[in-house]
């Protein structure tokens, strides 16, 4: 297949996700990871049904970006507390590409869309993926992916954005409501990844019994602190609407290991700031309770210190 240089693709941090987009995109357009360290060219992906693929991807460090063709689209996959730094990076390089934002939270989203030059879209994703090193990732399981802009603008470009990943394999769509999509998968993953992480099980296991009480008590104060920043259940009344997306998503992602599990696997930190400290900063302002949210920012950096 000939690739559509006009439609290259630029992916800035090669984790698990990075690397599950950059090897859906190869096949039709050109693309290039950008990493801040040395780095394999030759990547491999395991696929859902189990297949194994390798190719070689081209790999550059963001100052070698300069003097070089600007890209369609600049994809940010990198963690959220590293997003604005990465960006950064990329400023005198690629400054009117339009930047595709993949982060977890509801955090770098507003910040870079009201400092970046060009264009920034938000994407928010339910694919599943995991790093096994440097040249093996796996895709483990298929989701979607919705894409558009914070204030509406640029519905155009995201359409364009969703139909290449539709095109490449990846269920996309572009969507004028993705603020109110963010604050959903926030609130989901801020019921799943803490306790996930914390317990260190994967994400079915919190189904058992064992974890009603903890499950409920952070449903019971996040309902009330989106609804009064204007974002509605996904389905139902109040909390229990929010605790029916939630059991959805625990039995959707049984086998998944949450991506703040991954990071206290690997040693790094996690993404309790992107996802947990948006919810206590409303909380607070609104004069809410908290103290559940809370409870678990300072257990998981309790344990990120050990």
């Amino acid at each position: 297949m000939k690739l559509d240089a006009r439609a290259s693709h630029i992916v800035v941090g090669p984790g698990a996700l990075g690397r599950t987009l950059a090897h859906a995109l190869a096949d039709r357009c050109a693309v290039t990871l950008l990493a801040r360290r040395p780095f394999p060219t030759r990547q491999t992906l395991i696929t859902p049904e189990g297949e194994s693929i390798t190719r070689v991807l081209p790999v550059l460090r963001p100052e070698e970006l300069a003097g070089r063709d600007a890209p369609a689209f600049c994809h940010l996959t990198t963690k959220a507390f590293v997003a604005e730094r990465a960006a950064a990076a990329l400023l005198g390089t690629v400054p009117g590409t339009p930047l595709v934002l993949w982060q977890n939270g509801f955090g770098v989203q507003p910040r870079l869309t009201a400092r970046w030059p060009g264009p920034v879209l938000c994407a928010s994703t339910t694919e599943g993926a995991y790093v096994i090193d440097d040249a093996t990732a796996v895709h483990a399981g298929r989701g979607e992916s919705v894409i558009g802009h914070l204030h509406g603008r640029y519905t155009g470009l995201a359409r364009t954005l969703a139909a290449t990943l539709q095109n490449a394999g990846l269920k996309a769509a572009a969507v004028d409501d993705i603020a109110t999509r963010l604050w959903h998968k926030l609130a989901v993953n801020a019921a799943i990844n803490p306790l996930a992480a914390l317990y260190e099980v994967p994400n079915g296991a919190l189904a058992e019994p064992r974890f009603d009480a903890e499950l409920a008590a952070v449903v019971e104060e996040i309902a009330p602190i989106l609804a009064a920043n204007g974002i509605a259940p996904p389905s139902g009344q109040g909390a229990s609407g929010w605790r029916q997306r939630v059991m959805q998503v625990i039995q959707a992602t049984a086998n998944n290991r949450a991506s703040m599990l991954q990071d206290i696997d690997a040693g790094r930190p996690t993404e309790r700031k992107a996802i947990l400290a948006p919810l206590i900063e409303r909380a607070e302002h609104h004069h809410l309770p908290c103290a559940t949210l809370c409870s678990l920012h300072a257990r998981l950096a309790a344990k990120e210190a050990r």
